[in-house]
């Protein structure tokens, strides 16, 4: 955890261990500012990994990776492009449809960065 930058353990650590929206175990799960969030999970036998980044009511987005080294360089370059975009969008979600779709290419942007 990086507490200088804002991002902090979620939950207090207690999703640390349980299994993710992706099937493997939560090693690592971070938040910043109560709108955006890291998870990593992992399961070492079958080479799995995946960092899952969401962005309270406007993204959720998994990303795979078949080792623990490219997956936590992975987890470390996402927060600043993570933080830019939350900058970018009304906190919580769309307000309106005309919101959404005034933000979308900055979403596709950043999903096909990170894909």
């Amino acid at each position: 955890m990086d507490q200088d930058t804002g991002w902090s353990e979620y939950a207090s650590g207690s999703t640390l261990g349980g299994e993710g929206s992706q099937g493997g175990i939560v090693v690592r799960d971070e938040g910043y500012r109560d709108n955006l969030r890291l998870t990593y999970e992992a399961d070492e036998a079958r080479s799995f990994h995946s960092i899952t980044c969401g962005i309270a009511g406007w993204l959720r987005h998994p990303r795979f990776f078949d080792n623990a080294d490219a997956a936590a360089r992975a987890f470390e370059d996402m927060k600043p492009a993570l933080e830019e975009l939350g900058a970018k969008l009304t906190e919580g979600g769309p307000r309106s449809t005309a919101d959404g779709q005034a933000v979308g290419h900055l979403l596709a942007a950043f999903v096909v960065r990170f894909s």
